[in-house]
């Protein structure tokens, strides 16, 4: 159990792909899409995951976090009882200083959208801002993968 401390932004460029140290093919699906509470399945490449993320701050920057290795089995499983809408995605794992950046280009019904993540110690740690960022989107709701398996970028224009 821990407490989650992470901000979100829009990316205007690829340059991102070039810096990166590692790359994870994912697929998950929400079990509970609740807004006080998610409960996810997620395969990254040959790992699987079930996860399970409280109500954010008012910011948006933290909330309370509970993940468990699962066989990809059963992961496999589990993602056949999810609320429609599995989100795929690549990441791009990026280290610039001491902070990784997760960068997530999105597929299918959430095509042409890509969002970048840094996970922080503290909601008032600083980091460096590295020039493919745009737009600050932490705490805006319409961004959650949980949010987008519901109402996915295509149906935003």
């Amino acid at each position: 159990m821990s407490i989650e401390i992470e901000r979100k932004f829009l990316v205007k460029n690829d340059h991102f792909k070039r810096d990166s140290h590692e790359i994870k093919h994912i697929k998950q699906g929400y079990l509970n899409a609740d807004k006080k509470r998610t409960v996810r399945i997620r395969i990254a490449n040959e790992k699987a995951f079930l996860t399970i993320k409280g109500v954010s701050n008012s910011s948006g920057t933290s909330r309370f976090e509970w993940e468990k290795e699962i066989q990809k089995t059963e992961a496999e499983e589990l993602l056949l009882l999810c609320e429609p809408s599995i989100i795929e995605k690549t990441r791009y794992l990026v280290k610039i200083e001491h902070h990784t950046f997760e960068i997530d280009e999105f597929y299918g019904d959430n095509h042409g959208l890509v969002i970048a993540e840094i996970e922080l110690n503290s909601e008032e740690e600083r980091f460096s801002k590295p020039t493919w960022l745009a737009k600050e989107v932490t705490g805006d709701l319409k961004y959650y993968n949980s949010s987008m398996s519901k109402n996915p970028y295509k149906n935003w224009k």
